[in-house]
């Protein structure tokens, strides 16, 4: 909201003598006016001075008066002072909540007033700094919609199944920011990583702390039955690495493991599509050999990688979409339901044909791959 503005109302320096007379006359000598002995007027500086009590009665000459070192019933200066925008206090109001968080964040570090669970969950650190780091590309660079997060249970275990691409794993980063933030409870996703993500230094501890964990059946049914939100991306790198010519056709979710996981814990899963991904690093081509020397699944290029060197990873800023489906609920199935493998297939196609439907959708409703 910008400043707001004082008029000057320089169309009455014309009227010449009725306002002048509505205004009465100066008083010398810093005396003071008004039966109660209350000061009205100002004390003379270098000169005569105006009364601020000299009020224009009503009538057709009456009206504020302007003027150099004339009063006009409230000075310019005291209106301005008395009219400070109101979001400039909100300002910095915001920024004395941030200062105060900030140093009560780093005084529980050096305390060590903080908790830390068994899979390494960190949940002060990421609520205060992780989050804050990647919220800055989530609003301001991908400008990431969020739709549906509502069929995200409030309360109680639940499976987020996510469509998986962009070559960097920037989606599931997106959409960890998009549940922390967007929840009506302020739910904490917990994402299944690749063995991948906990063999690189400096990456696996961010990771731990950031609540991921392997990407294993024991320790997502163990964060299910805890009550916690999961997330998992069953095309893995299959969907990640996949060439650009087959952006947002989904890969094959392998043998339904997620879906056993949902149904021994007795959780939803929530079906999740992401647009906007697959676009941030087009890939046009795959250095296989550089790949297997490196001991990484795919050597991506990109019409800016490796040609421009570091600058080439800097992504595209494409605009996003993320859209949560209703739940499809698994506690209406016996225990024994994990040993049909049939049942398994369908309830994973079910899943799978639901992403790729509203990812067509989505497609169909975006403008522009960038607004």
């Amino acid at each position: 909201m910008a400043d707001a503005k004082v008029i000057p109302f320089d169309d009455d320096r014309s009227r010449g003598g009725p306002s002048r007379a509505a205004r009465g006359r100066a008083t010398g000598g810093g005396r003071r006016t008004g039966d109660d002995g209350g000061r009205t007027g100002q004390e003379e500086r270098g000169g005569a001075q105006t009364p601020l009590a000299a009020v224009p009665e009503a009538g057709p000459q009456a009206g504020p008066q302007a003027g150099p070192g004339r009063a006009s019933g409230t000075r310019a200066g005291d209106r301005d002072a008395s009219a400070a925008p109101a979001e400039d206090r909100a300002g910095r109001g915001d920024w004395d909540r941030r200062i105060a968080e900030g140093l009560a964040f780093l005084r529980r570090r050096i305390t060590g007033d903080y908790e830390v669970d068994e899979f390494g969950y960190d949940a002060d650190l990421t609520d205060h700094v992780l989050m804050s780091m990647l919220r800055p590309m989530y609003e301001k660079y991908f400008r990431v919609e969020v739709l549906g997060i509502e069929n995200i249970p409030s309360e109680g275990g639940a499976l987020v199944v996510a469509n998986h691409s962009g070559t960097l794993p920037l989606d599931a980063l997106m959409l960890q920011v998009a549940v922390h933030d967007h929840h009506p409870q302020g739910r904490a996703l917990r994402l299944l990583a690749a063995d991948l993500v906990f063999m690189l230094p400096v990456v696996n501890e961010l990771a731990r702390k950031a609540g991921h964990t392997l990407a294993c059946t024991e320790d997502a049914q163990r964060l299910l039955e805890r009550g916690e939100v999961v997330g998992v991306m069953p095309e893995g790198f299959k969907g990640l690495g996949k060439p650009f010519s087959e952006r947002y056709k989904l890969q094959r979710f392998g043998r339904g493991g997620f879906v056993s996981t949902a149904l021994r814990a007795g959780v939803p899963i929530v079906p999740c599509s992401i647009v906007g991904a697959e676009e941030i690093y087009p890939m046009v081509g795959d250095f296989r050999t550089l790949a297997r020397l490196l001991g990484i699944p795919y050597f991506p290029v990109t019409p800016t990688f490796p040609w421009l060197g570091p600058l080439g990873m800097v992504p595209l800023p494409t605009k996003w979409t993320i859209q949560f489906g209703e739940p499809v609920p698994m506690d209406d199935y016996p225990p024994e339901a994990v040993d049909d493998p049939m049942l398994m297939f369908n309830l994973t196609d079910q899943v799978r044909e639901t992403i790729q439907h509203t990812l067509y959708r989505l497609l169909v409703r975006r403008r522009s791959v960038f607004f």
